[in-house]
């Protein structure tokens, strides 16, 4: 685990020994893999210091050092603060994981109207707490899905967290009832995913569509009622995924109409059970679980805290 201590509008952190012997240079580019305009903002307004004085971002770092960013100072939110009740998962100065309720938008598709999203909910929360920060949100859920959403609080967290994501250093396990009885109790649907140009939202299986890999596991079924509660987790993040490749195979979600599914509930029976990573500045291993924010009778027999 690495050192670091919040001090004002500023992160101490005590380097490391796996950082002995790099540079600054090394840290922004190969470590963190920083965009460059980011990275350049940090080097033009001196926002990183080394025992409290300006550093040159070529000279190697000794391990017990201190290192100072300016990570924390105020933005202005793109989005309005609007009041809605969170469950926090996580939280600390640089991230913030929320359980999305579902029947709610990740964030809002045009600002300056919609006000009514988790992340209008997130800035108001932040707000209250004396943080004034443009949240960024690192993945997202379709609105009738539920589960653990990933925020970034500040530019540089927000950046290594997408390139965390898209190398799949993100990993976010989720539990589906679908309709139909498994023969095999694991598998692997690896179908390309593109639009469906007869529908403005849908999504189908097209061989010219973009690589979609999906892992699942039968957790429990019901033979009576002939649906399987499924655990799944993702290599790669095409839009309605999950949705797509379960109704392909014959198995659409409970509730999910678009797919075929029956409308045995209100909205998909799709839940973001767990969100695990490593944390990008403390390197400690989080792992979070949601637990269902609505409960329908299917999701009675599911302990998210054993997935």
């Amino acid at each position: 685990m690495t050192i670091t201590k919040r001090t004002g509008e500023w992160l101490q952190m005590i380097v490391p020994s796996e950082w002995e012997g790099m540079t600054i240079e090394d840290l922004f580019r190969n470590v963190w893999e920083a965009p460059k305009k980011l990275t350049h903002h940090f080097r033009s307004e001196n926002k990183v210091l080394l025992e409290g004085n300006r550093v040159k971002w070529n000279s190697p770092l000794t391990a017990g050092s201190k290192l100072l960013f300016h990570l924390f100072e105020e933005e202005t939110s793109f989005v309005t603060p609007t009041y809605h009740e969170l469950n926090i998962l996580f939280e600390d100065d640089h991230i913030l994981i929320v359980n999305k309720p579902p029947f709610m938008n990740t964030h809002p598709n045009d600002p300056d109207k919609e006000t009514d999203s988790l992340m209008n909910a997130a800035v108001f929360y932040l707000l209250t707490n004396g943080e004034l920060t443009n949240v960024r949100h690192i993945h997202r859920l379709d609105r009738d899905t539920s589960g653990a959403i990933l925020f970034a609080k500040h530019a540089l967290a927000g950046a290594i967290l997408d390139k965390m994501l898209e190398k799949r250093q993100i990993k976010r396990t989720y539990i589906a009832v679908v309709h139909g009885l498994f023969k095999q109790r694991k598998g692997v649907i690896n179908m390309p995913i593109g639009r469906d140009r007869h529908h403005a939202t849908r999504r189908r299986v097209s061989p010219t569509g973009q690589t979609a890999v999906t892992h699942f596991q039968v957790l429990g079924e019901n033979r009576q009622k002939k649906f399987s509660i499924v655990k799944c987790w993702l290599d790669t993040g095409r839009t309605h995924q999950i949705r797509v490749h379960f109704s392909h195979a014959g198995h659409p979600l409970v509730g999910d109409t678009l797919y075929g599914g029956e409308p045995i509930i209100n909205r998909q029976a799709l839940h973001a059970a767990k969100l695990e990573f490593i944390h990008p500045f403390t390197h400690e291993s989080i792992i979070c679980h949601a637990p269902f924010m609505d409960l329908p009778e299917i999701f009675q027999s599911i302990d998210v805290k054993k997935i």
